[in-house]
């Protein structure tokens, strides 16, 4: 149980510091193109490196969360 605290909380840890070295950054970027997420809004204009980041960010966060659920099962059976 702690290794999969320890696992989920460095991957949130990690996710968290890419994600503001990635807004401090993308302060002065130009080309800032919109999303379109498929029900007819936009979003507002971002720096497509953010969006990138953003996109990254996500999965440092989702595959580390993935491994803390997946390792501490596998380490629990064991015992």
């Amino acid at each position: 149980m702690l290794l999969r605290f320890r696992l989920l909380i460095s991957s949130v840890v990690g996710a968290s510091m890419l994600l503001l070295v990635l807004c401090l950054g993308a302060q002065n970027l130009n080309d800032r193109p919109s999303l379109q997420l498929g029900f007819g809004r936009t979003t507002a204009p971002l720096p497509s490196g953010f969006l990138v980041g953003v996109a990254l960010a996500l999965g440092v966060l989702g595959g580390g969360s993935a491994v803390a659920l997946l390792q501490g099962g596998a380490a629990e059976r064991e015992d």
